[in-house]
């Protein structure tokens, strides 16, 4: 549908999604950026700030735009299986599982994490798999098709439910006093269930910052209530940008940039991901061959020799020849220097490897580094 303009059609713009968190956003006067179809703050104060103020104190972020299922049915587990390279019978509840969702050649379709919550009193095993919002869409098919089969139901919440991540060096301190709950006994990817307000509120020790931090999914009544709990508390706001900065700097992945349909986990230094000792799933024949016969490409840390800044899509040369591109890459604001991710032929891929990186059609050096270019003293083990 759409208006005419004289004789030609107008096509309407679809509008922009907005978190229930938007209005607060604008009142703390973020500004905002498009991202995945969703109205979203990309920075309050500003990116370097509320970067330094997750790897120093606390920080937290409005996430609600992803994707959020609760699955639920007998033996889902053993439905799930063949769907995801990692063994999901190793969960034990209240444990999670990052990994990704294959294609019949190994490519992935999106990067998720996989929360396990046990059976029920008749006997069904329940989950949460949290995906990109990008891909929430054409997951939701891709699962539904994949378990039609199957008695498991999938039941999307995600307009329903808000996602809030604190996280930083100091989250205990402000996150504890507002919960009735020990939080430094959740371990690591561990997840629990508690009443807040008379609402249950899902709470997970993870996040995309490399700090240690919680992911809390709730109404938006007590997401709101949290925010502005914390906010009073001392917390910083932050947006996308820092996001983006300090996921990079903890050399984690970004779908859609560092990995997509067209490169496989091992190609993408996720190789940890797949379990081989499990049964058969999606693409492991194609998995097989690259562990078997070598890789055509590998994802990289690079760290830039000067000042300049490797963008996503810049060429990587190696003897003034074109052999990769960079992914992902920014100025480090904790480390003060340029940092990247890169796909480059697996022979070039070495700790030490000198390369370079066309910018504005002259080459820059950059050398091949270990990831992640920042590993935080703060995070438990």
């Amino acid at each position: 549908m759409g208006e005419t303009l004289g004789k030609y059609p107008v096509k309407d713009t679809p509008a922009l999604a907005r978190t229930p968190f938007f209005d607060l956003a604008i009142a703390q006067k973020a500004k905002m950026t498009t991202f995945a179809g969703w109205e979203m703050p990309i920075q309050f104060t500003g990116i370097t700030a509320e970067h330094n103020a997750v790897r120093n104190e606390c920080g937290m972020f409005d996430v609600s735009h992803m994707g959020k299922f609760f699955l639920s049915g007998e033996q889902l587990l053993s439905h799930l299986q063949p769907l995801i390279p990692s063994d999901l019978n190793r969960l034990q509840p209240g444990a999670a599982q990052y990994s990704v969702l294959l294609n019949s050649q190994g490519g992935i379709i999106d990067d998720i994490i996989f929360y396990y919550q046990g059976e029920t009193d008749q006997g069904k095993q329940q989950g949460v798999m949290i995906v990109n919002a990008a891909t929430k869409t054409t997951d939701q098919a891709w699962l539904l098709e994949n378990l039609k089969f199957s008695p498991v139901t999938l039941q999307d919440v995600s307009e329903h439910q808000v996602l809030l991540a604190v996280q930083g060096a100091k989250v205990l301190a402000y996150l504890q006093p507002l919960l009735d709950v020990n939080l430094s006994q959740i371990k690591p990817f561990g997840h629990i269930t508690i009443n807040l307000g008379g609402s249950p509120v899902f709470l997970a020790r993870t996040g995309y910052t490399g700090e240690d931090g919680f992911e809390i999914m709730t109404t938006p009544a007590i997401g709101i209530q949290l925010w502005q709990n914390l906010l009073a508390a001392g917390v910083t706001p932050c947006g996308l940008g820092c996001r983006d900065t300090l996921r990079l700097e903890a050399a984690m992945a970004l779908y859609g940039q560092d990995i997509d349909d067209q490169t496989t986990p091992l190609e993408a230094g996720l190789g940890w991901l797949v379990h081989w000792d499990k049964g058969d799933f999606l693409g492991r024949s194609i998995l097989e061959q690259q562990r078997d016969r070598g890789k055509p490409k590998v994802l990289v840390g690079l760290e830039m020799t000067g000042r300049n800044i490797a963008r996503h899509g810049y060429p990587i040369l190696a003897d003034d020849q074109v052999v990769g591109i960079v992914t992902s890459g920014t100025l480090s604001p904790t480390l003060g220097k340029p940092v990247a991710l890169a796909y480059v032929p697996p022979s070039l891929g070495k700790i030490g490897q000198e390369l370079a990186v066309e910018i504005r059609g002259k080459p820059y050096p950059a050398k091949v580094v270990k990831k992640p270019f920042y590993r935080s003293p703060h995070k438990p083990t």
